[in-house]
């Protein structure tokens, strides 16, 4: 008896080891099956995860579908002149770089689920989209429209809508109801097109609340544009012909992070205008301005090249020193001005984080301009603040012209 119970219970012990392994086996492993808690999937370009279907997707001819991304159709820098028929599965639609003209409403007639559409680069005129065509793509997000023949903006747009990227176009109106219906509406790139202060009288942005970067840099605007969201972080202006800033005007903006106006007519600037909370970058370049201005607490970078500044008074730049609210300020770009001398030092009392002013020439006369005897100074650095520069290859005794059109790109204007 005693022999059968110990067999019993080794066979017990047998049964409840394979009982066990059985639990804990996936059998997703070994027929390549997805497990049941898997999200949905969506399309991020950045990654390289590869999502086959289990079956051949349909593609047009003429348009490429990488496997590895089922969702996306490739169909740019193929002369195409006119858009293929679009299968209902495609999410990404790439058209980029082509010859067409036209966008009617038959390739997207059985098109469900797309969320981006890239047609820049091609031929396209407002009269030649079909009206309402985008307006029925109800999960449109991303819409590239730049570097095309758009007389007009291309509404009506769906209210899924949050990026939307016209430059380089010949729009020259907003009519009132273009930008209405658009809440999840977050950059909006006007670059490069015919806008002038008309467009604002019927105050097109006042309504999007949630937008964040405004690009109308490359215009023909000569004063601010008014009635604009407070949600903005991003605002270009740069290459039009503003020659003032209202008094108190970015009191509506206390978001502003990065703010663009050079290549304008700006000849004075009130004292007070760039006192905002957040601001990070500041580029007046290339402007007539005379005299310098408050600096915010925050201010990171400040570009204040190609002007008429004979004397940068730093009491007006930094009225008081408070330890215990540093300025953040470490570059300043005051290359072709009238300076003569360089900056006080007193201004790394007001500024002890200051690691780079950019002399560079400066506009002395008119026939011959003169350099500074420190083109370019550069603040002790700490061990610390040495291996990172170290780290990231940065050359400590050399600086050229190039290095600042690099650093003059905090943000760029337009997304690609």
């Amino acid at each position: 008896m005693g022999i059968l119970r110990h067999l019993l219970i080794l066979h017990l012990l047998w049964a409840a080891l394979v009982f066990c392994q059985y639990e804990d086996y996936d059998f997703e492993d070994e027929y390549g099956g997805e497990p049941d808690h898997q999200g949905p999937y969506y399309f991020n370009p950045d990654a390289q995860v590869e999502a086959r279907f289990p079956f051949p997707v349909e593609c047009a001819k003429e348009c490429f579908c990488p496997p590895a991304f089922p969702l996306s159709m490739y169909c740019d820098h193929r002369k195409l002149k006119t858009i293929p028929n679009i299968p209902s599965h495609v999410q990404q639609l790439y058209l980029q770089n082509n010859n067409i003209e036209a966008v009617p409403a038959g390739p997207f007639t059985n098109v469900t689920f797309i969320r981006e559409i890239n047609l820049s680069y091609n031929n396209i005129k407002f009269h030649m989209i079909d009206h309402g065509v985008f307006a029925k793509l109800s999960h449109l997000v991303q819409l590239h429209l730049q570097h095309n023949e758009l007389e007009e903006f291309p509404f009506p747009l769906p209210s899924s809508l949050e990026r939307l990227l016209l430059g380089f176009n010949n729009i020259s109106r907003l009519p009132a109801n273009a930008l209405e219906g658009l809440p999840n509406m977050t950059t909006l790139d006007l670059c490069n097109n015919l806008l002038d202060d008309s467009v604002f009288k019927e105050k097109p942005f006042s309504n999007m609340k949630n937008l964040m970067q405004l690009n109308l840099c490359n215009n023909k605007l000569q004063t601010m544009p008014p009635d604009l969201p407070p949600s903005l972080r991003h605002l270009s202006l740069e290459n039009n012909s503003i020659s003032h800033i209202p008094e108190n005007y970015f009191h509506r903006l206390p978001h502003i992070i990065a703010l663009r106006m050079s290549h304008n007519n700006l000849q004075d600037i009130p004292h007070n205008t760039f006192n905002l909370p957040n601001l990070l970058e500041l580029n007046l370049g290339h402007n007539k301005l005379k005299q310098v201005f408050y600096i915010p607490r925050s201010l990171q970078h400040l570009y204040i090249e190609d002007n008429e500044i004979e004397n940068i008074n730093v009491t007006v730049m930094c009225p008081t020193l408070d330890p215990l609210n540093i300025k953040q300020l470490t570059y300043i770009r005051v290359d072709q001005n009238k300076l003569t001398s360089p900056i006080s030092t007193y201004a790394f009392f007001c500024f002890p984080l200051i690691r780079t002013i950019y002399y560079g020439e400066q506009n002395v006369t008119v026939s011959r301009p003169s350099q500074l005897r420190t083109p370019v100074f550069r603040r002790f650095l700490t061990p610390e603040e040495f291996q990172e520069a170290e780290d990231n290859h940065e050359t400590l005794n050399q600086e050229t012209e190039e290095d600042h059109e690099a650093e003059d790109s905090y943000f760029h204007p337009y997304y690609q």
